[in-house]
């Protein structure tokens, strides 16, 4: 008996909720097939088979968040990791209870023949399509991304069902609850870890971005499109090497102050499921072009819900370019364990005093700065942000500093 259990799936997780099964009890399965996708705090994955053999027992519901190590299904056959007969259900321990209905036994069971990543399923949930309507185009069988839209458009026809007798099927009333779980249930955690260890201070600042922006057009009328972005995250990992202290990690238990050498700039992205924090790494080893590529690919990723455990890791810095949406302050929580966060807002057209006492207009963009007291002072916090602006002010000086 081959018994299937919610492992570490990366980053040290400890919990997952079952999303959905792919098969049912009675099924046939072999090694690698499919079983089960998991939402971890940061993205769905999918758990395959140890082996071959027919679905004894499904133990864990979906819907479902338990702990990793728990027992998930068994399979009755061959393969691996062999383990004894099923634990009586009497014997059991109660499944952590999640305060949410139970799903009826025919949506627990639908999809199970279905090829498909959990990409592409997630899209058909969200359109409220059956993915067993679409019509796969590749001859494996597998239905993609392009035939569920496809679908969505009306330029497919839903597969044939057997004739069955007309039911009046009602439809479900729109929920008046959202489920705390999953990466929403993350975020709190963490930040609310963050808010209650980090004694946190934001410093308010403007950088005047009027050369930048002329910088930007100028390049971009030559064929070189660059975003703010990745400007502003180069001009960090310099900043950031002037003031080591931001770049940092406190450790309260053994009474020091780890300096990273690496500079992992993570970038704050607000996805339809949460905040999600893409890891730029190595941001002072790579061109602003190279930046500028790497941001626009991390962002379609988390968008589209794509983005790997390695994209996710190890950042030490975190940046939250909230300007495109508007915003003009904030009091940015910090990425704990990390010292520092810095939130770019919106930059404006403004009147500007020159050197020469002369009025013109210029573009103005305001930025806060959370740090942990603990490890900095506010001295040190306006020295970084004066660094900063220079580099930002100055593009010409940026160059120099990459030479």
């Amino acid at each position: 008996m081959l018994e299937v259990k919610l492992h570490d799936i990366g980053e040290g997780m400890t919990e997952g909720e079952i999303v959905h099964y792919h098969v049912k009890e009675g099924d046939t399965v072999k090694t690698d097939q499919p079983l089960v996708e998991v939402q971890t705090d940061k993205m769905v994955a999918e758990l395959p088979s140890p082996g071959t053999g027919t679905i004894k027992e499904i133990i864990v519901p979906v819907g479902e968040t338990v702990q990793v190590g728990t027992t998930l299904l068994y399979i009755e056959g061959e393969g691996a990791n062999q383990t004894s007969e099923p634990e009586p259900k009497e014997n059991r321990k109660p499944a952590k209870a999640n305060n949410q209905p139970m799903q009826p036994k025919r949506m627990q069971t639908t999809l199970n023949r279905v090829l498909a990543t959990p990409y592409t399923r997630k899209i058909a949930r969200d359109n409220g399509i059956d993915i067993e309507e679409v019509q796969p185009s590749d001859p494996s069988g597998r239905v993609t991304e392009e035939d569920v839209y496809q679908f969505i458009n009306g330029n497919q026809t839903p597969k044939a069902e057997p004739a069955t007798e007309s039911k009046s099927i009602a439809k479900p009333t729109q929920p008046d609850e959202i489920p705390f779980r999953g990466i929403r249930k993350k975020i709190a955690q963490k930040m609310t870890k963050s808010i209650n260890t980090i004694p946190h201070v934001t410093h308010f600042d403007e950088i005047n971005m009027t050369r930048l922006v002329e910088l930007r057009e100028e390049l971009k009328a030559s064929g070189v499109s660059v975003s703010v972005p990745a400007y502003l995250v180069k001009a960090l990992t310099i900043a950031l090497k002037d003031f080591p202290v931001f770049n940092a990690e406190l450790d309260e238990e053994n009474e020091k102050i780890i300096l990273k050498k690496d500079y992992h700039i993570g970038m704050a992205s607000d996805t339809e499921d949460g905040l999600i924090v893409p890891v730029v790494h190595h941001a002072d080893q790579k061109s602003i072009q190279q930046i500028h590529s790497e941001i626009k690919e991390l962002t379609h990723k988390a968008k589209e819900g794509k983005l790997e455990h390695a994209d996710l890791q190890n950042s030490t810095f975190t940046v939250s370019n909230v300007g495109p949406l508007g915003s003009t302050g904030a009091t940015p929580i910090i990425n704990y364990p990390e010292t520092a966060l810095i939130a770019f807002h919106k930059t404006k057209k403004v009147p500007i005093v020159t050197d020469d006492n002369e009025i013109v207009i210029g573009h103005m963009m305001n930025l806060s700065m959370s740090f942990d007291h603990r490890v900095a002072d506010g001295a040190t916090a306006v020295a970084f942000t004066n660094r900063l602006a220079g580099l930002i002010e100055h593009p010409n000086k940026l160059m120099l500093e990459m030479i």
